[in-house]
């Protein structure tokens, strides 16, 4: 059942489906990768909705799902372009999961940051994107546009659906 939770996660991405990555979510979720850092609850399916709202060209494929008991994994690959560069990136992204009541729990996706700031950021990625200030800039601006994106839409608690 828990591959099958991976699998509907990864589809509902694909098809740019908000609500069907948050009903995939337990209401106490925690996320966390290299660009956001850790995100909890409703706060991690609003970062979904915000990043699926604003990729127009965004296109991922998913592979390598599997899970045993309460834990799983997947990776996944997404090509979009980078809003506030203009810049075309193509990220490989490895997925863990835990899950809890049939939901997903914890959910770390990791994926080679400096890789990424290359492609995303040019020059400065190239030069920097493999320090901490780089990421602790990218990380404070991720944050920054989602609460943003937050204040505009509202979105909260309701993002989750209950158990």
């Amino acid at each position: 059942m828990s591959a099958e939770l991976i699998e509907r996660f990864y589809t509902a991405f694909g098809a740019k489906d908000a609500a069907g990555m948050a009903a995939c979510y337990h209401p106490e979720v925690t996320f966390e990768d290299p660009a956001f850092g850790p995100l909890k609850g409703w706060r991690a399916a609003a970062m979904w909705h915000m990043l699926i709202e604003g990729g127009t060209d965004l296109r991922m494929e998913h592979s390598a799902v599997q899970a045993q008991g309460e834990t799983g994994s997947g990776h996944w690959e997404a090509w979009y372009t980078f809003s506030v560069t203009g810049r075309s990136v193509h990220n490989i992204i490895d997925s863990s999961f835990v899950f809890k009541d049939g939901r997903i729990l914890q959910h770390t996706d990791v994926f080679d940051f400096w890789r990424w700031s290359r492609q995303a950021l040019g020059a400065p990625g190239i030069f920097l994107g493999w320090s901490g200030i780089v990421s602790g800039k990218v990380n404070k601006t991720a944050n920054g546009n989602l609460d943003k994106w937050i204040e505009k839409n509202g979105a909260g608690a309701e993002l989750i659906p209950p158990l």
